[in-house]
């Protein structure tokens, strides 16, 4: 062999694996933040042996929902389950991936990590205004024996459609009669106090940076960003902290029967269960634009669903039941073939 062969056979070993990276399968996604980082972490993790590149935005549930409709991506995400209707009338499958829990975070001085005890009724108030500084009466009354300060509380809510904000919010409703009767539960409400802030990752920042402040996260952000929580109060009257255990507790009785695997999760009985938890879930197109893209974002959550369980546990996610998986496959076939 002369020396040009060699140097043509190198040549082409050398654009081996430019040619492989240039096949990989490209996927776009965009919605909700609540799931970004077990999203972020799958995507990594999956990267190699499935050969799927997966460019997700962490852009709220709102817009997720959007730009799925507008078909400006693969798939969309949202926290907030779509109607029957609203799927059928968007030619939308939807989907859930894992659970999650959403925690009140606190920026109290001389408060450590989950030492306040709150309770869904207070923390209405505090959002609608009615309790306005940190020694509250209904505070104190919570939390004998604990020093709170005469500091004014200052609220921190998501300022873009958030599927974090539905979550929350369906629980306020669920727990409190004036919150049911004024702002209710939605993506995005009229917030009678406090400041707005964009994600999940705006609201643990704007939190930390207030004394005194107060919002509500995916717990994954608070683990991550060792944020101080707090204990709640569920339904059967026990004060509970934010664990894995207490979240698997609720996650327990949910029942994916429902339309759109709709499960609801929020204020669960059961004497150790976290009240606020909820699936989050993806929105694929039942009609693509391109057909290989869909089969690869369903490789992709297939891959997530088969090897992704303990990324999602590191995270404080959990992962959905055996079953459940199973049936979302069977839908999968269903509306798309094997």
């Amino acid at each position: 062999m002369n020396r040009r062969s060699l140097l043509l056979g190198a040549g082409a070993a050398l654009a081996l694996p430019v040619v492989a990276r240039a096949q990989a399968a490209q996927i776009t996604g965009a919605g909700a933040s609540f799931p970004n980082p077990v999203y972020q972490k799958w995507a990594e993790a999956a990267r190699g042996p499935t050969n799927i590149q997966l460019n997700y935005q962490s852009v709220g549930s709102g817009a997720g929902i959007n730009q799925i409709r507008n078909r400006t991506v693969d798939f969309g995400a949202t926290d907030a389950p779509l109607s029957a209707q609203q799927l059928t009338e968007a030619n939308l499958l939807q989907f859930p991936t894992v659970m999650g829990s959403v925690v009140p975070i606190i920026n109290v001085p001389g408060i450590e990590n989950e030492q306040l005890r709150l309770n869904g009724e207070v923390l209405a108030e505090i959002f609608l205004g009615k309790i306005t500084r940190w020694n509250d009466a209904k505070i104190t009354a919570l939390n004998p024996g604990v020093n709170l300060p005469a500091l004014a509380i200052a609220p921190v809510y998501r300022a873009d459609g958030s599927g974090t904000t539905f979550v929350f919010t369906s629980y306020l409703t669920a727990v409190s009669a004036d919150w049911r009767g004024g702002p209710g539960s939605a993506t995005s409400v009229r917030w009678p106090v406090g400041n707005g802030a964009r994600g999940n990752e705006g609201v643990a920042g704007g939190v930390r940076n207030t004394r005194g402040g107060i919002g509500y996260v995916e717990n994954a952000y608070a683990t991550t960003n060792r944020l101080v929580t707090v204990q709640l109060r569920n339904k059967a009257g026990n004060f509970v902290r934010p664990t894995m255990d207490n979240f698997l507790a609720a996650a327990s009785n949910a029942d994916w029967s429902v339309p759109g695997f709709a499960a609801n999760i929020i204020d669960q009985a059961g004497a150790n269960s976290w009240p606020i938890v909820s699936p989050t879930f993806i929105l694929l197109p039942t009609n693509p634009q391109d057909a290989a893209r869909s089969a690869a974002v369903r490789r992709f959550f297939d891959w997530a669903f088969t090897n992704g369980d303990n990324l999602a546990r590191e995270l404080e996610y959990i992962p959905l039941p055996d079953a459940t998986k199973t049936a979302i496959r069977q839908a999968w076939t269903r509306q798309f073939g094997a």
